[in-house]
């Protein structure tokens, strides 16, 4: 699963992306400064396995994590070519979700592409870029629809479909903004719509600017935009982040007290990122490894069996299923087992976020 971190030029989109992945993107004080995306691997945050690492004493312990990829900046005319628009529409194909950084501050030293701060203008570039390539690739296989209307009339369906979609793109909305039941989704899947893809936004504030986020407005207009697509907005100061990012566990924690933080501001992104790609955790403990497993939302015990390993999932049996807050309450599996919260769950049963579980099969 990907998420592609996307921008205006100088927005602070690779410093947020080396924060996240210290793996150290060349950052400039001019556009283009990152041609090939840069790909990192993150941990996702996730103080359960901290709580069960103190349980269990464990050899090892593996969180679940996300892959960040840091795209080129984007110009007006990506669509046609300009730029790096090219590179840059194919590589936005390529992820699952966008993280959109917008800049939120005024500063004369750092040069913005068109000259003045106006988030809502930032925005509508990137997004009028991928609705005109969108537009061009529903025109295609709308034609091909309409052919197939000839000879098979239940073409019908998707011909009044795209129809509807291209209407909503020529009103400079993104397909995100329709209301799609799970059937026209999937028909839709294969166009590979990138307007389609759910969308987070960052809002890169000052220092001086972070105590006071629900006062800026530039993070108020950001805030009313992304209603209409159903998007979260998270403020954080992009240049402190780099800075607590370079930082020891135990400075990191210091410097958050000092600043009256509870996390950080790429923690929020990185929690709300798996959450945008529709992910959640399964947790297994032990004394050789606490570890988070990456699911879909909704995927059934043997599936999630097959994570581990391909054998577990054919040759499932039950899952054995306590809840972390329930285990955490009790404060041991022996404690859990004799009130009753271990429950027995078979084939259909639908995991939760949580859920800590040993996997009984026979291969």
């Amino acid at each position: 699963m990907k998420l592609g971190i996307v921008g205006l030029p100088n927005v602070g989109k690779s410093t947020m992306f080396n924060s996240i992945t210290n793996a150290g993107a060349e950052c400039a004080n001019y556009p283009f400064c990152t041609i090939e995306p840069n790909v990192g691997v993150v941990a996702v945050p996730d103080e359960r396995l901290d709580k069960l690492a103190e349980m269990y004493n464990p050899q090892k312990v593996t969180p679940a994590v996300i892959e960040f990829v840091d795209i080129a900046g984007l110009v007006k005319g990506a669509s046609k070519g300009e730029g790096l628009g090219n590179k840059f529409l194919s590589h936005i194909r390529e992820v699952d979700s966008i993280v959109e950084v917008v800049r939120c501050f005024d500063d004369s030293n750092i040069v913005h592409v068109d000259g003045n701060i106006n988030p809502i203008r930032d925005i509508e570039t990137i997004n009028l870029e991928l609705i005109f390539a969108d537009i061009e690739t529903v025109d295609k296989r709308l034609d091909r629809a309409r052919k197939q209307l000839k000879a098979d009339k239940k073409a019908q369906v998707e011909v009044d479909l795209l129809e509807r979609v291209k209407k909503t793109l020529e009103d400079g909305k993104s397909v995100r903004t329709m209301d799609l039941n799970d059937e026209e989704k999937e028909m839709l899947k294969d166009s590979f719509l990138l307007t389609m893809k759910p969308i987070l936004y960052i809002a890169n504030v000052s220092e001086n600017d972070l105590d006071n986020t629900d006062n800026n407005e530039y993070i108020n207009q950001v805030r009313e935009y992304a209603k209409t697509e159903g998007a979260e907005v998270i403020p954080l100061c992009v240049k402190l982040e780099e800075e607590l990012s370079s930082l020891d566990k135990e400075d990191k924690i210091e410097m958050l007290k000092e600043l009256g933080l509870e996390e950080s501001g790429l923690d929020k992104v990185i929690k709300a990122s798996y959450k945008l790609l529709g992910l959640m955790s399964f947790l297994t403990a032990g004394e050789p490894e606490v570890r988070a497993w990456t699911i879909k939302v909704g995927t059934k015990a043997p599936q999630a069996a097959g994570k581990i390993h391909s054998d577990i999932e054919r040759g499932f049996i039950r899952a054995e299923v306590v809840s972390f807050d329930d285990l955490m309450k009790t404060g041991s599996m022996v404690n859990a087992r004799e009130k009753g919260l271990i429950r027995l769950e078979g084939k259909d049963y639908i995991m939760q976020d949580g859920d800590i579980v040993l996997f009984r099969f026979n291969v």
